[in-house]
Parts: structure tokens; C-alpha cells; sequence
């Protein structure tokens, strides 16, 4: 459940419709190729998570893969990128809030729900478990009523809806295939989450079953859930409906008459925000602990009560707590600016994840959880993450993302190699 709820996020209910408005009805292709990098992604990370199961997954891999530099830099690349994640999805859901209740400000929900989801995580990894299993449960069911709906309006089978045919899919490819490169640029961003799974094995009773058991069972339910979703939207209604581009759901519960739809989506995509918090703190956390055990990171942030590192968990927050100021300074630009700053740094997390697969697997027997065809689909998905990031170089309106994660790359690589240079100081001296 962690796994298919820590990728069924906002970004699918929301941000899919910038991916139609440039692909459109061929996003099915752009959501098919974005769907086959994350699952190899999943895959490799799945296999190494299953050898090796540690609550600093992809940096304890790329540590014994690559070297202590690189264990530091993807470790703390992803702590500070998930900890203004953490603002973004609690100004999200502030955003909801606020319009429920309008005598309460913004500032004050980012508040309220930043306390509440610490003190989650706070008192146990149970709790964490509990929370995000109902989180995600919840959006699983969405999803599935989206998509039965949706196949009984597209069949005929719903009183007072007409069924569209295929007349929607005649303009397969209104934009060409430069329309998919440009649609899979705006959707691979959806898939960001998956890697909280191996995290999260790291606390099962049996990790290596865990990893096995999750990978294997999430991955084709992911794809029918994301393409069979986009499949109801593009056949349902035209591609380039403006109700489409601002929210497909929504839209799609409007044409089929379902009452107060904008409501519910609001309802289901609170959830998400919410459960996005939750497991965003969980893998920030363990993460930084993780750090901390290999000597990367303050040791105070080891302290532990019950087998939560509270001092992580606290040191956590810090970004998501600063963002109440943020959101009492400015409400209505803050979301955009903190999600431009952080928006491509899953791809540096991916790229580490498929460079420490590739190294680590000439280690390995029998691993639990083969990569399919390695090393040559290995291979490829470093590459596409390569193309994708030259792709949004040269995209205008992506490359001050790819350009801001690339500076925090280059600062925690530089600390991370000076640091490595001072202990060879310090070893030859003695």
C-alpha cells in the first residue's frame, strides 16, 4: 500500500492535465514510456533494497556502489529536495483548506498540519504504517471508482450519458511525436515517490520479503492505474477541453453527471497532500539518520525512542515549519516558487539509483529481486534519465528547474569531495 500510495499522489490528479494539453490523446504514450523508466527505476532500487535493506536505501547503495562522496551527496540532495517538498504539500493542502474555511488563514492550516503529521510520526513507525495505509487505501479506491465509472460512461452503460465512441482518439497526435517527448517531460514527474517503499522496508520484520513482495505486486497495478485513468480522460473528452487542461477528474465527473465533483476531487486530493506529508517526513527522516549512522551527518540526529530518530524527524520539519512564515508572507506565490526550486531533483536520486544498480549487481548471487535484462535495461533507463535532463536543458520553461537542482547537486558533491579529501589528509598524516 505504501508503494502504490506514495506514487498516487497529487500530481496525477492535478498535473496530468499539462501533459494532455501537449501531448494530447497520445499522453497515453508519454504516460507509457514515463510508466516503463519508473518501474525499471522501482526495479533496480527493489533489487538493491533487497540484498542491502537500510533506511538510506539509494545513498547506502550509491555509498558501496560508487563511494562515500556519492552516498553523501544523493543522501543529503534528497533530504533538502523532499524537505521543501514537504512545504509544497502542505501549501497544497492549506490551498484546499483555506477554500472549506476562509476565516482561517493559509499560514495557520500549513500550521495545523505540520504539527499534526510530526507528531505522527513522532510517536512510532506503527503509527506512520497505520496513517499511510488508510491514506493510501483511500486513494486506491478513488482511483478504482474513477476508473469503473468512467468504463461504464465510455460504454454506454451510465443513464443519460452518451457514449463518445473513439471519436475523441481521431486527433491521435494533434502536436506529433515532439508533443509525447514534451508530454513525458510533464508526467515522469508524477511517478516521485516510489522510492519511500525501500525506505520503508528497511522497518518491516522481514525486509527482504517485503521489498520482493511490494515491487513485484505494485508495478502493473501503477500502470493501470495511471493509463487507465488517462485512457477514461482522452476518450471521455476532448483533449483540448479547457476543463481538461485545469483538472481532467474534475472534468470527467462533470460529464458524467456526478454531483459536486470539483468538491470531491477536492476531497481525494487533500487526502494525497496529506499522505504525501507523512510519507515525505518518514523517508526525510531516515534519511538523515541513515547519514548520520555512516558519520555524514551530526550524531545527535541518531537518537531514537521506540525506534522513530526523533532528532531526525524534528530536524526534518525544519523547511516545512519555515514555510508557515512563507505562507504568511506570500499565499498566492509561495507553491509555485518552492515546487520550481525542488522539481527535478528526482531525476539526480533516479540517475544514482541506475549508475549504483549497475555497479552493485556484480556483487550479488542470486538477488531476490532480478533486474529484468540486465545490464542492458539498466543501461537504458540511465540513459533516458540522461535524455530527459538534456531535454529540459533545453527547454525554456524547464531549465531553471533542471539549473537550480543542479547548482545544490554541485554544492553537496563539493562539500561531500572536500570532506573525503580531509579524512585522506588526516589518514596519510597518521
Amino acid at each position: 500500500m505504501i508503494a502504490l500510495g506514495g506514487v498516487i499522489g497529487a500530481g496525477l490528479f492535478v498535473g496530468t492535465g499539462a501533459g494532455i494539453a501537449l501531448a494530447g490523446p497520445a499522453v497515453l504514450i508519454s504516460f507509457g514510456l514515463a510508466g516503463i523508466l519508473a518501474l525499471l527505476v522501482l526495479r533496480m532500487l527493489g533489487e538493491m533494497a533487497a540484498e542491502h535493506p537500510s533506511g538510506g536505501a539509494f545513498s547506502v547503495h550509491a555509498e558501496k556502489a560508487i563511494g562515500p562522496w556519492a552516498g553523501f551527496t544523493v543522501g543529503w540532495t534528497y533530504w533538502a529536495a523532499v524537505g521543501v517538498v514537504l512545504a509544497v504539500e502542505a501549501t497544497g493542502a492549506a490551498k484546499i483548506a483555506s477554500g472549506w474555511v476562509p476565516a482561517v488563514p493559509q499560514w495557520v492550516w500549513v500550521l495545523i498540519f505540520m504539527s499534526a503529521l510530526t507528531a505522527v510520526n513522532l510517536v512510532g513507525v506503527r503509527n506512520f504504517g497505520e496513517f499511510e495505509f488508510w491514506f493510501a487505501g483511500l486513494k486506491v479506491a478513488a482511483i478504482v471508482l474513477f476508473l469503473a465509472l468512467g468504463a461504464a460512461a465510455i460504454a454506454g452503460l451510465l443513464p443519460g450519458v452518451d457514449s463518445p465512441g473513439t471519436q475523441n482518439l481521431s486527433d491521435f497526435l494533434p502536436h506529433g511525436w515532439g508533443g509525447v517527448i514534451a508530454g513525458f517531460m510533464a508526467v515522469v514527474f508524477a511517478f516521485g515517490g516510489l522510492e519511500v517503499v525501500t525506505i520503508a522496508a528497511a522497518d518491516a520484520e522481514n525486509p527482504r520479503h517485503a521489498v520482493k513482495k511490494a515491487v513485484r505486486t505494485s508495478m502493473t497495478r501503477l500502470l493501470v492505474f495511471y493509463l487507465g485513468s488517462m485512457a477514461v480522460v482522452v476518450t471521455l473528452l476532448p483533449w483540448n477541453d479547457s476543463e481538461v487542461g485545469a483538472s481532467p477528474y474534475v472534468a470527467v465527473l462533470n460529464r458524467i453527471g456526478i454531483p459536486a465533483a470539483g468538491q470531491i476531487m477536492n476531497v481525494v486530493i487533500f487526502v494525497a497532500l496529506l499522505s504525501a506529508i507523512n510519507a515525505t517526513l518518514y523517508g526525510a527522516a531516515r534519511m538523515l539518520s541513515s547519514l548520520a549512522e555512516r558519520g555524514e551527518a551530526p550524531k545527535a540526529l541518531l537518537a531514537k525512542k521506540n525506534g522513530v530518530p526523533r532528532n531526525a524527524v524534528l530536524a526534518s520539519t525544519a523547511f516545512g515549519f519555515f514555510s508557515v512564515l512563507l505562507n504568511y508572507l506570500w499565499p498566492d506565490t509561495v507553491f509555485l516558487l518552492l515546487l520550481n526550486a525542488v522539481g527535478s531533483a528526482l531525476l539526480v536520486v533516479w540517475g544514482f539509483i541506475a549508475i549504483s544498480q549497475i555497479r552493485l549487481r556484480r556483487t550479488m548471487e542470486n538477488p531476490a529481486v532480478p533486474m529484468w535484462g540486465y545490464p542492458y535495461l539498466s543501461w537504458l533507463a540511465l540513459a533516458a534519465i540522461a535524455g530527459v535532463i538534456v531535454l529540459m536543458l533545453s527547454d525554456e520553461q524547464a531549465r531553471g528547474q533542471i539549473l537550480s537542482t543542479g547548482v545544490l547537486v554541485a554544492v553537496v558533491a563539493a562539500v561531500a569531495l572536500s570532506r573525503s579529501a580531509l579524512r585522506l589528509r588526516h589518514h596519510d598524516r597518521t
